[in-house]
């Protein structure tokens, strides 16, 4: 394991400490995962993840050919 050092908003980066305790997970690992995500050519999405893009996918929703005509935009 090597230990590295990256430039991130400070904000960001305290919201994402702070979501991480709340959660108990360990933030490097989440950086971890995320970069491996990235460069493996086939990742791995979790199974909870794929069930709800499926019930998004199957959402009813409605045909709008033109945004500005519809909504008057």
């Amino acid at each position: 394991m090597a230990l590295k050092t990256f430039n991130v908003n400070e904000d960001i980066y305290f919201r994402f400490s702070s979501f991480c305790k709340e959660h108990g997970i360990s933030m490097s690992k989440q950086v971890e995962f995320f970069m491996a995500s990235q460069v493996e050519e086939d990742p791995e999405a979790r199974q909870e993840y794929l069930k709800k893009l499926e019930r998004i996918r199957k959402g009813k929703f409605l045909k709008v050919n033109s945004f500005s005509e519809r909504y008057g935009v």
